[in-house]
């Protein structure tokens, strides 16, 4: 499979962005149930959320983090404006990659990424861009699809790759949990649901 680069991206989530919310819709209410309150609900001082996309995590932050959201694209960054001023959520929202982080080291407490390694081309990249920026003892928490334990759910998976690849970039059988202690991450807590599918994490960096 062809690796989908930066611009590419970039369209291709500028065009998704004004039915972002309505197609995903589904698949949270059948997937995720309470993921995203489950990660924003533990993020503390200065916030990163990486891939903020239009903003549905908004509204589920505690109300005294600082917020910073970067995503690759300005259309989707419109949306999550809109959804701030909406919300009275006061956020700092920014066009970058996660793969290059504009940030010094060292500059956050919490970074939060729903959603996001999926459509990452090089996860591995992001992930140690997210180590960077966390201070020590800073914590990472993700919520995404990944790659079933269970071998038919797994092929199946990857039939279905093929298509989300070519058209989002969305890989389905990535497995980011192994990735967080080569990065330098401790894995606090990881949790699977939905045959396998659905994970949410909580790591921390050494400190």
């Amino acid at each position: 499979m062809a690796e989908r680069g930066p611009d590419w991206l970039r369209r291709t989530w500028d065009e998704a962005a004004p039915r972002y919310d309505r197609d995903i819709a589904w698949f949270e209410r059948a997937l995720l149930a309470d993921g995203r309150e489950w990660v924003c609900g533990q993020a503390s001082g200065e916030v990163l959320e990486v891939a903020v996309g239009t903003g549905r995590n908004l509204p589920l932050y505690p109300p005294d983090v600082r917020l910073t959201g970067i995503d690759l694209s300005p259309s989707m960054l419109d949306l999550a404006r809109r959804r701030a001023a909406e919300t009275g959520r006061e956020a700092t929202l920014t066009e970058a990659d996660a793969q290059s982080l504009p940030f010094p080291d060292s500059a956050f407490d919490t970074v939060v990424c729903t959603l996001g390694l999926c459509g990452v081309p090089d996860e591995r990249g992001a992930i140690a861009e997210m180590h960077r920026v966390l201070r020590p003892g800073g914590r990472l928490l993700l919520l995404d699809h990944v790659g079933s334990h269970r071998r038919f759910v797994l092929a199946g998976q990857r039939l279905l790759e093929k298509l989300t690849v070519s058209r989002l970039g969305d890989y389905l059988t990535r497995r980011p949990l192994p990735l967080l202690a080569a990065a330098g991450f401790e894995v606090e807590r990881a949790e699977r649901s939905k045959a396998g599918i659905v994970e949410r994490v909580a790591a921390r960096k050494a400190g």
